[in-house]
Parts: structure tokens; C-alpha cells; sequence
């Protein structure tokens, strides 16, 4: 956890702000449902002084193994369409970060997920669930 907290806050939030209609926020959800991610979750954090990105998509996997088939599969994914590369990632066996600055990318074991409550840090951001 703290090595996740800490990619997070050593980058500086992107100039450029993303919407919910931009290619690269509409492949990573692709991406992610193309590999059966389950609760797809995005927060809003643009009129969020503090917040370290345009947005946070949340989702869930089943194993460690589809955290990285869904991981492998956002990177393949945006590349391919976006022609962009993860500004870092964390890997973890329970949780992963794919930062690509504007758009944070969290996949969790339910478990991990629960215990960690993103969605509650950032309650005041606009939520949209896929």
C-alpha cells in the first residue's frame, strides 16, 4: 500500500484535462470489460483540489491472475489505440495501479478492495459505474 501511495504523490497531475468521452478513458474501459473486470467503477476527481488525477477507474478481478490478464490487457489495449504507455505501474499479487496520470487505474481482489475503500476516500467525487 504505502508504495502505491507513494507513485501516486511523487507525479504531478497532467495540464490537460480528460473527459469521460476521451479515447484513452474509453479504452481503458474496454479494456477492462474485455476481460470480465466486474464492478467498474469511475470517480470524478477534476473539481478535487487535492486529487492526483482526472479520474480513478476502480474494477475488480477474481484472482491475481486476471489482475494481470486485465493489466496486461489495458496496456496491449491503449498502446495499440492510443499510442501512449502507463506513466508507472504497481503490480500486486491482491491489488494494481496503472497510472496513466489523467487516469488512474485501480484493479482489486474484492477483498483488498473492501478493505481499502477508495470510493469512501473520494466520496465527494462524482461516481459512475459501468
Amino acid at each position: 500500500m504505502d508504495k502505491i501511495i507513494t507513485a501516486i504523490q511523487e507525479r504531478k497531475k497532467a495540464p490537460t484535462r480528460l473527459t469521460k468521452n476521451s479515447k484513452l478513458f474509453k479504452t481503458i474501459l474496454n479494456a477492462i470489460q474485455d476481460k470480465k473486470g466486474d464492478n467498474i467503477v469511475s470517480l470524478d476527481l477534476k473539481k478535487i483540489d487535492e486529487a492526483v488525477a482526472d479520474y480513478f477507474i476502480l474494477c475488480e478481478a477474481g484472482s491475481n491472475i486476471q489482475i494481470n490478464a486485465i493489466t496486461q490487457n489495458i496496456e496491449a489495449m491503449v498502446e495499440m489505440e492510443c499510442d501512449e504507455s502507463p506513466y508507472h505501474i504497481e503490480k500486486g499479487d491482491t491489488w494494481t495501479l496503472v497510472d496513466y496520470v489523467n487516469i488512474v487505474v485501480h484493479i482489486f481482489q474484492k477483498e483488498q478492495r473492501i478493505f481499502y475503500n477508495l470510493e469512501s476516500l473520494w466520496e465527494d467525487a462524482p461516481r459512475t459505474e459501468y
